[in-house]
């Protein structure tokens, strides 16, 4: 069965592995983030209760 032959997959897995760590990870690392998280506190909002026609 082919499909069982490690012999051409695992290269193919291992280079792609070491191309994604080494070239495209340090690249998508390197961006900024454009909306940065601000220390601002959210304020409560205000609760009403529902009121129920039925009751």
């Amino acid at each position: 069965m082919p499909q069982l032959n490690p012999n051409p997959w695992f290269l193919i897995m291992t280079l792609s592995w070491l191309t994604l760590t080494l070239i495209i990870q340090p690249k998508l690392l390197m961006l900024t983030s454009t909306n940065h998280p601000s220390n601002k506190t959210s304020p409560n909002p205000k609760i009403s209760p529902w009121t129920w026609p039925w009751t």
